[in-house]
């Protein structure tokens, strides 16, 4: 499978590859972020999450591991459920099963997922695999499949 590239400099472009990935995705809703710190993955989030109608801030969740939004419901629709995983500080599988990762993943809500390398084995096929490289100050290449 050939991987799609986008470029992002400004704000304006994050915004613009959220919602170019949302229909990419064509509703699937486990994404897998990967880059170096510092790469823009929490930046990618925070575009996801205004694109989903995520009507507060949304935060690294570098300590808390986990951090949980819903979207502000418009015309009578159910709000969706919205999980931002932060894994880097995990150094066995084990500690993420504690976490009820397999229930999250299993269950209809996006996930966003950063430093997913620990729990691979989880992971499902159709989980969409978004790669952030760094190309400058503010440059990135995105990598997505």
């Amino acid at each position: 499978m050939q991987a799609n590239i986008s470029y992002v400099e400004t704000m304006a472009d994050w915004d613009l590859l959220a919602e170019q990935l949302l229909a990419y995705a064509a509703g699937r809703r486990k994404f897998v972020l990967q880059g170096e710190i510092g790469a823009g993955k929490t930046t990618l989030v925070q575009a996801f999450a205004k694109k989903l109608n995520i009507g507060e801030a949304v935060t690294s969740p570098t300590y808390a591991l986990i951090n949980e939004y819903r979207s502000q419901p418009e015309d009578g629709q159910p709000p969706i459920e919205v999980y931002h995983l932060d894994l880097y500080r995990l150094k066995h599988l084990s500690e993420a099963l504690e976490l009820d990762i397999e229930d999250l993943l299993a269950n209809d809500a996006y996930c966003f997922i950063e430093w997913p390398e620990l729990i691979e084995p989880l992971l499902t096929e159709d989980s969409i695999v978004i790669k952030i490289l760094v190309e400058g100050d503010s440059r990135r290449k995105i990598l997505f499949l």
